[in-house]
């Protein structure tokens, strides 16, 4: 843990090191699908939706393994709406993102029902009493989605520009190199942010939901932005909901089998969770684009989240 005075300069550092990471990414994303002839929303929901939430994993899986349920459940919760309102918000009033119709049919329904498992599970305490069960059938339903998207990859390729080996290695070298800039920059964020935020005595569950949470979004955040500015809307949509199903089917199942996560204490919040999450149904469907307009609301209704966390007597 860094100390009070190192925390204002490391944040600043972490910063650095989330653009820089978050730019590679995305330029070795893109490329990468160009030269396997896979669509880099496909790219996008696996291999940078995974890289995007090792910070999610490492804050929620590591408090797990130190006992502390209110940041492992809290992280996930948090960053979840974190992706899909602020992210994508931000990402769409850089540049207005169009969305695909097999994005919204599949890889949102995806989010959706796995969000629907999430609030499922714990009202019948699946992730506390029957925790192993729990754990053991998200991981399991996580390993399903990956199958199913290597199917998807194998039945949409297309025809690659240039299929030489030495061509790949730079693109990969890149993926690489990205995702260990944004996990470093994440680490130095969330480590500063925590103690911050400690500092100032706010209770750990609300420090899980919100700073911690935001802090874990910020690779979403500064990858989506970065791939919006690009013009790579598959990349900027993808990153996040492939990131939402890893925090909740990958993250909270493998977290489970460490300790019970009290997720029925929490089920107001995870039902705002699934409230939050549909209602990014109709803005995403709507005219199949997220305008500036539909980004504002989108911030709007992030404020409004974080007035819930801070004063609601929930």
């Amino acid at each position: 843990m860094i100390s009070v005075l190192v925390s204002v300069p490391a944040f600043i550092l972490g910063v650095i090191f989330l653009w820089k990471g978050s730019d590679i990414l995305v330029e070795g994303t893109s490329k990468t699908a160009i030269h396997l002839g896979v669509s880099s929303l496909i790219i996008s929901v696996i291999l940078v939706g995974f890289g995007t939430s090792a910070p999610e994993f490492a804050i929620s899986v590591g408090a797990a393994i130190q006992n502390n349920s209110d940041i492992s459940l809290g992280n996930i919760i948090g960053s979840c709406v974190a992706n899909l309102f602020l992210v994508l918000g931000i990402a769409s009033i850089i540049r207005p993102i169009k969305v695909k119709k097999p994005v919204i049919k599949r890889e949102f329904s995806i989010v959706l029902v796995a969000t629907i498992i999430l609030v499922i599970a714990s009202y019948f305490n699946f992730l506390d009493a029957y925790r192993y069960i729990g754990g053991v059938v998200f991981l399991i339903i996580f390993s399903i989605f990956i199958l199913f998207f290597v199917m998807c990859a194998k039945n949409e390729r297309i025809k690659p520009t240039n299929s030489k080996a030495s061509n790949i290695k730079k693109p990969v070298i890149l993926i690489i190199l990205g995702i260990i800039g944004v996990i470093i920059g994440a680490w130095l964020l969330i480590e500063s942010a925590v103690v911050i935020a400690d500092f100032l005595g706010i209770p750990t569950f609300v420090i899980a939901l919100s700073l911690v949470a935001i802090g874990t979004s910020v690779p979403e955040l500064v990858v989506s932005a970065m791939a919006s500015y690009r013009n790579e809307p598959d990349i900027a949509v993808g990153n996040v909901l492939g990131s939402n199903v890893f925090n909740i089917l990958l993250i909270l199942g493998f977290a489970a089998l460490f300790i019970p996560l009290k997720a029925s204490d929490y089920i107001d919040h995870l039902v705002v969770l699934l409230i939050y999450t549909a209602i990014m149904f109709p803005l995403i469907n709507f005219g199949q684009s997220i305008t500036r307009f539909k980004g504002i609301i989108m911030l709007g209704l992030f404020s409004v989240y974080i007035w819930f966390i801070f004063f609601s007597p929930w």
